[in-house]
């Protein structure tokens, strides 16, 4: 008898790992809000709104005339401007796709069946896809206290529980998506010097060039004195280039040598090598950027405030907010007039929405449409 080749008729001839997964949910379709409406206000997918440097424009297209040549296999040039930036040796940077594919391909080669994966609760997302993808156990450590310094942010005490002799891989996002908290250096240090040696901390530090507090330190230190540390960053925030997919983890050499093995040819496309390596270079306009950032940050929060809307403490370019039991109809009103939020239900934060930090029209929009809606 003919099989039915259903997606029921093929999951059932995956791994464990895949048929226990749901797919990637990247929020709203954007693409076909945008078709529908004249000016969309698209304030949930933590995009860079001022764009990216200049030079990293030019260099897309100075690169255009190479699209029939395979890019650098290896993005020499990148890694080199990467290893002088974090004063590491080039063989100690591993270029991907985002850092998405780079978290994803970590457990794909360090976890498997038995083994133990150990992630906060409200962690980024793609924590809980990469350990179930590779079929390996899910640890995951209560966050912090909602009252506590941090609100719902990583408790590193409970994560050291977390731990168990199967325990391979530990991911962490500092600063946190969606909660936008951090950990101290101090908490850091103490917390990666009590993991065992035989476990790989990964740090994610998606929006690093994003945070300005005097508490928040990078993990680039312990990452260039420990093993065992892995340090995953990306162009797609501060830099402004998430169209263009690349990002990078900074790693032992011994690690990126086995990392290799799986990594796909020509991962990081031409335009992507060039635009990154560019954008690296133009230091006064990632500090421009920044700076915007911040001082719509720290308006939005105000403002959020005002309004008697709980904000978290953020080092990112999004805030998450607290809207409570009506959280899922003020996001139904608020896209209808053409603003989106990211909804938390999938990281179990259905009272909360998480909230681009946009451009002073931008959060203007958000701010008019949000007054109509409470109104």
């Amino acid at each position: 008898m003919t099989p039915t080749y259903d997606e029921n008729w093929f999951a059932s001839r995956a791994t464990s790992g895949i048929r226990a997964l749901k797919a990637y949910d990247p929020g709203h379709d954007v693409v076909a809000l945008r078709n529908a409406r004249q000016w969309l206000v698209e304030l949930g997918s933590n995009e860079n709104p001022y764009g990216p440097s200049p030079r990293a424009r030019a260099a897309v297209l100075d690169a255009l005339h190479l699209m029939h040549r395979y890019p650098d296999p290896r993005g020499a040039a990148l890694k080199a401007a990467l290893a002088a930036e974090h004063g590491v040796e080039p063989s100690r940077i591993l270029l991907g796709n985002g850092s998405h594919e780079l978290l994803m391909q970590l457990a794909q080669v360090f976890a498997g069946p038995g083994d133990d994966v150990v992630y906060p609760q409200y962690g980024f997302a793609v924590f809980a896809l990469a350990t179930r993808a590779s079929s390996a156990n899910a640890r995951v450590a209560p966050a912090s206290p909602d009252d506590a310094p941090m609100p719902l942010g990583h408790d590193v005490d409970a994560l050291l529980a977390a731990i168990t002799p199967s325990t391979k891989l530990l991911y962490i996002a500092n600063p946190n998506n969606p909660t936008g908290t951090w950990i101290n250096p101090a908490s850091l240090r103490r917390f990666v010097d009590a993991v065992p040696h035989d476990v790989i901390v990964v740090v994610d530090e998606a929006y690093a060039e994003m945070a300005d507090a005097p508490d928040y330190a990078t993990a680039l230190p312990l990452a260039r004195e420990r093993g065992n540390v892995v340090v995953t960053r990306t162009f797609s925030k501060a830099y402004a280039l998430a169209g263009l997919r690349c990002g990078y983890l900074v790693a032992a050499e011994g690690l990126v040598a086995v990392m290799e093995r799986v990594r796909e040819s020509f991962n990081v496309n031409s335009l992507a090598l060039a635009a990154c390596e560019a954008a690296l270079g133009d230091v006064e306009h990632l500090a421009w950027s920044r700076e915007r950032n911040a001082e719509q940050r720290t308006a939005l929060t105000a403002a959020l405030a005002a309004r008697g809307i709980r904000v978290l403490p953020s080092q990112t370019n999004f805030v998450l907010a607290h809207f409570g039991d009506t959280t899922p109809a003020i996001e139904a009103e608020l896209l209808e007039r053409g603003v989106i939020l990211r909804p938390m239900g999938g990281y179990g934060l259905p009272a909360y929405s998480r909230i681009t930090v946009g451009t002073l029209d931008e959060n203007r929009r958000l701010l008019q449409a949000l007054d109509e809606v409470l109104a």
